[in-house]
């Protein structure tokens, strides 16, 4: 049993910012223009907001030349924090660069792009807890926009354990009171690719807290995926316009 610094639930079942136990904090999600990347995409969970930007797949340049598979692409993976965002400097971008690279390895269809590089620049824009998931859900939006081949989405929701109960998408007061971890998973099976564990945690609590994490990345698949859907008939919208102007000009 924890003995919290801060009331993680109220009396009447609360969390500290109102929402109850499952409940995800808001979601805004934009394809943001770029003018020289091939795919950008921002992704706010309640005060954590992370932009992606995605160059590639390409020939590798420089250092990156070092890397070159024959037979598939590589991915790289840059992590920077606006300067009001910082929280745990070099070390926590680095690993939250590692983790993100090794969750969409498996994923992307590396073999389609051999000698070839995937860049992905993250920026950390607002930190309120979730860095992680966030940036996963945001890279996942811009491989897309890139129009990278993915085998599914990832999408991705910290879980915390405060005494039995399982707390879904954690706020940073929250995160630094009680244990939790962070998992990705593909919604189209529930294949988990990524459980960071925070602290030490029961296996039975383990399980069930992974439990609860894959059918709620389930439920923020269906609202990535509209938000997909909703800029594809934009685009859309734009090319049969232009094709209109054209033809009206011709």
């Amino acid at each position: 049993m924890s003995s919290s610094r801060i009331e993680i639930l109220n009396e009447g079942g609360l969390r500290q910012d109102g929402r109850r136990p499952y409940e995800l904090r808001s979601i805004a999600m934009t394809f943001t223009p770029h003018p020289t990347a091939d795919g950008s995409a921002t992704m706010q969970q309640g005060l954590t907001t992370v932009s992606a930007t995605v160059f590639g797949p390409r020939e590798p340049k420089g250092q990156s030349r070092g890397q070159v598979r024959h037979d598939q692409a590589f991915i790289t993976v840059e992590v920077g924090e606006a300067a009001w965002a910082q929280q745990g400097g070099g070390k926590r971008t680095r690993e939250v660069a590692a983790a993100v690279r090794d969750t969409f390895e498996p994923v992307v269809m590396l073999h389609l792009y051999p000698r070839t590089e995937i860049s992905v620049y993250i920026q950390v824009l607002g930190s309120d807890g979730g860095i992680l998931s966030t940036a996963i859900n945001a890279t996942t939006l811009a491989l897309i926009d890139a129009g990278v081949a993915m085998s599914d989405y990832i999408t991705s929701l910290s879980i915390g354990l405060h005494l039995t109960q399982p707390l879904l998408d954690l706020s940073s007061p929250e995160e630094s009171d009680i244990p939790h971890l962070v998992i990705a998973s593909l919604p189209g099976t529930g294949k988990v690719t990524l459980a960071t564990l925070e602290t030490r945690i029961h296996v039975d609590r383990f399980e069930e807290m992974v439990d609860v994490g894959v059918e709620a990345c389930r439920i923020l698949h269906g609202e990535m995926r509209e938000e997909v859907r909703r800029r594809t008939g934009r685009v859309v919208e734009r090319m049969q316009m232009g094709q209109g102007h054209g033809a009206a000009g011709s």
